[in-house]
């Protein structure tokens, strides 16, 4: 986790419990590339264990680890 996605998880009210129940039932709905280094970055929707909608914004690092960049209630 970023401290930018803890921020915004504490923004919103939401748990890691919550950003886990996103990622594993949700879906990649978008795929960016960033242009000054190429990396790639997912945009998975899927409900928090509420129910509501959310976005989690995540890249692989180069050690092949998941970073949560940014997590958004929509």
């Amino acid at each position: 986790m970023t401290v930018h996605a803890e921020e915004e998880m504490a923004g919103d009210n939401l748990s890691i419990f919550d950003v886990e129940h996103v990622i594993l039932t949700g879906e990649i709905t978008e795929r960016q590339q960033d242009r000054d280094t190429g990396e790639w970055k997912y945009l998975v929707e899927g409900e928090t264990i509420a129910g509501d909608l959310a976005v989690v914004v995540a890249k692989l690092s180069i050690t092949n680890k998941l970073v949560m960049i940014t997590v958004y209630v929509v």
